[in-house]
């Protein structure tokens, strides 16, 4: 497998994973990469900077760059709702279905759930909207 920043005609970037440098090629000189926050199919790939093992691997790492509209967009967003909501943590299931089922007062929560236990709210109708990021470090 290979790793690649990928690069589109409006300059956005983001990454893929390929099986193999002549899988990418492949793909890229029959026009079937397209850009994942515009639609482009004008992709190629991007400078990259080589990753490199650290002693230390907690040393934080000065090649990361700034985020694109996307990963800004979802940043605002999270910051909004770490404001207006309640943290429920690991109790985000339990609180949400007991929010729908009348159990406790309405209220806006967000927190951490298991895959099956976000499916089976969402199959009964308990309105639930996954969110892509990772858990902040803490120190």
């Amino acid at each position: 497998m290979i790793h690649y920043d990928l690069k589109c005609e409006k300059n956005h970037i983001f990454s893929s994973w390929f099986n193999c440098v002549d899988a990418f090629d492949k793909l890229e000189m029959s026009n079937l990469l397209s850009c994942a926050v515009c639609g482009s199919s004008n992709v190629h790939r991007a400078i990259m900077a080589p990753k490199v093992s650290r002693s230390n691997p907690k040393e934080s790492s000065p090649l990361i760059g700034e985020a694109s509209s996307a990963e800004q967009k979802m940043l605002e967003i999270r910051k909004k709702l770490e404001a207006e909501a309640e943290n429920v943590g690991e109790n985000f299931a339990d609180e949400a279905r007991a929010m729908h089922d009348g159990d406790t007062p309405m209220r806006s929560i967000y927190g951490e759930a298991k895959i099956k236990d976000a499916q089976d709210l969402i199959e009964d109708g308990v309105p639930v909207i996954p969110m892509p990021w990772k858990k902040r470090r803490t120190n």
